[in-house]
């Protein structure tokens, strides 16, 4: 039976290489001559080693991890990070305050977890509205503070930092979920990184943490040991049966990556289907229009309204409807912020773009 023709502009779980999900059809009952699965292979056998191994390898070339920063594989996702964070690093000094960035919803929702563990002090006037970045002079850090956290790329929103924030010597974290792998970046200037690996690198289940190894020893004594970095960096990521499928998923995916340029090709990839989007929108007279400032728009999610600023519900169902027809899905802005966003992840093609800034052309010139 022929594939249908599907693009999928999903915020996450989103679009996967088509290499990848043959190599794991092909692999699915049978990996590497063993007779068994990668569901079903023991997370301690040395099948399971060798992927373990090749996943962590590749992230540290792609990335040029620096050899004193662990990377370990979590469950729970980016938002267990959420918890994980401030549980291990709150603590690394004795006030138990972090200074958060909140220029969305992940930031916001990271800060108001990380409120059950210390004092948080959001560094910038609160924001009416998530569109934009707070000018760095506007941000008032915390002397003594334990780490500065942020998120890069906001998911919903569609805000993404083009610079890292200045922290004056204290400890950086940051959730880089939806921009991971993207385009690259000094691992060095940060204490930790973690990244659900969902959207750039993989499939749901499992999330990548980087982190120094001085920090990986403060963990508060009401941390649960699933999220203890110390515990899990001893146990290379198997304290407990890790999400086995997902880290071989992401192996393949960032044996996709390598094979096809590195972090650096897909930088310039990404810029190539995000220009095409925000040119038409930019261009439109403002029948679409993008609420995010432009010196901080993300490459990885369009957010855009139709007809008008607010948008224009009944034209906005009628742009998905007609996607939907031609094999656009998941175009839908997150249900927060309604509108459209399409997501523009590593796997979503130069073609796949193009093939959305085409129907936004024919749809605009339908409706001027």
């Amino acid at each position: 039976m022929e594939k249908k023709q599907t693009i999928n502009f999903g915020a996450g779980p989103a679009k996967l290489p088509q290499s990848v999900l043959l190599q794991a059809q092909k692999e699915l009952l049978d990996y590497n001559g063993s007779g068994v699965s990668v569901l079903e292979m023991s997370h301690r056998s040395s099948d399971f080693t060798k992927i373990m191994n090749t996943t962590e390898n590749l992230l540290r070339e792609l990335l040029s991890i620096p050899d004193n920063y662990k990377v370990m594989f979590f469950q729970g996702g980016g938002t267990g990070q959420f918890s994980a964070v401030p549980l291990n690093l709150i603590g690394l000094k004795e006030d138990r305050c972090a200074d958060y960035l909140v220029t969305g919803t992940w930031s916001s929702n990271a800060a108001k977890e990380a409120e059950k563990y210390g004092k948080v002090n959001v560094v910038h006037p609160k924001l009416d509205t998530y569109t934009k970045i707070p000018d760095p002079s506007s941000w008032s850090l915390t002397p003594g503070s334990s780490y500065v956290y942020y998120c890069c790329n906001e998911t919903v929103h569609g805000v993404e930092y083009n610079f890292i924030p200045e922290t004056h010597g204290a400890v950086l974290v940051s959730d880089m979920s939806s921009n991971f792998l993207s385009r690259p970046v000094d691992v060095s200037k940060f204490g930790l990184i973690f990244a659900g690996a969902q959207k750039n690198v993989g499939c749901a289940g499992v999330a990548v943490v980087i982190v120094r190894e001085d920090l990986i020893d403060h963990a508060l004594t009401e941390c649960p040991i699933v999220l203890n970095y110390q515990v899990q960096a001893q146990n290379n990521s198997l304290y407990n049966t890790p999400a086995c499928f997902s880290i071989y998923i992401m192996s393949l995916v960032l044996e996709w990556i390598k094979n096809n340029g590195g972090v650096d090709a897909m930088e310039t990839l990404n810029k190539k289907k995000s220009s095409m989007i925000y040119d038409i929108i930019n261009s439109s007279n403002h029948f679409y229009t993008c609420p995010v400032d432009v010196a901080c728009r993300s490459r990885m999610n369009v957010p855009f309204r139709v007809g008008k600023k607010q948008g224009d519900e009944t034209l906005e169902k009628e742009f998905l409807d007609g996607a939907s027809k031609l094999g656009m899905i998941s175009l839908k802005g997150h249900r927060s912020v309604g509108g459209i966003r399409a997501s523009l992840y590593n796997a979503v093609t130069v073609e796949d773009a193009q093939a959305l800034a085409n129907y936004m052309k024919e749809f605009l010139k339908e409706h001027q």
